[in-house]
């Protein structure tokens, strides 16, 4: 059984998908689970605190959509490009929201952002720079593709492949290149 406050969220978060965040309003949410919407500050103090909330779900929804991305087989860090894609298609608001601002890490939950990056990690043997050139390059491409940026001519799918196969297999540079060295 849910908690009431458990509840508010999930309800948030179906409103931001279905509104985007205009949408996401307290009056909103105390309509759509009829109820007063003062009704809701009992259980969260503030659209702030809803909105970290909903971040934190987000977090774990990742993390499990990588953790059974992984654990369907294949080449783990196509297998989680794939999964991250294809989440944040199925939840662009959400998507935006927790990437289209400084990440309010000290209120998150403690563990929640460790837990989506644990499978990504991983995949790279812990080469957390290389971890976060992928990040880079998905978060760059999944944005493109959900503002409607490509040509009509463009093969997004190529461009994925190439991309995500040349960071998980392309050699990785030295110390002294990675620095500007030669």
């Amino acid at each position: 059984m849910t908690n009431r406050r458990d509840e508010i969220v999930h309800v948030a978060g179906a409103l931001l998908e279905r509104g985007g965040p205009d949408g996401l309003t307290m009056r909103a949410i105390a309509s759509e689970m009829g109820i007063k919407a003062p009704s809701l500050y009992k259980h969260i103090a503030d659209k702030r605190e809803l909105e970290v909330a909903l971040i934190a779900d987000g977090f774990l929804q990742q993390a499990e959509a990588f953790e059974k991305a992984v654990a369907d087989g294949g080449e783990p860090v196509v297998a989680i490009a794939e999964a991250y894609r294809r989440w944040a298609m199925d939840h662009p608001h959400l998507y935006a929201l927790m990437n289209d601002q400084p990440l309010p890490r000290e209120e998150l939950p403690e563990g929640v952002e460790q837990r989506s990056v644990a499978p990504v990690l991983e995949a790279f043997a812990g080469d957390r720079d290389r971890a976060r050139a992928a990040w880079a390059f998905a978060h760059g491409m999944v944005t493109l593709e959900l503002a409607d940026r490509f040509p009509p001519d463009a093969d997004v799918e190529r461009a994925w492949r190439i991309g995500i196969t040349s960071i998980a297999h392309g050699p990785t540079p030295t110390e002294g290149e990675a620095h500007g060295g030669t």
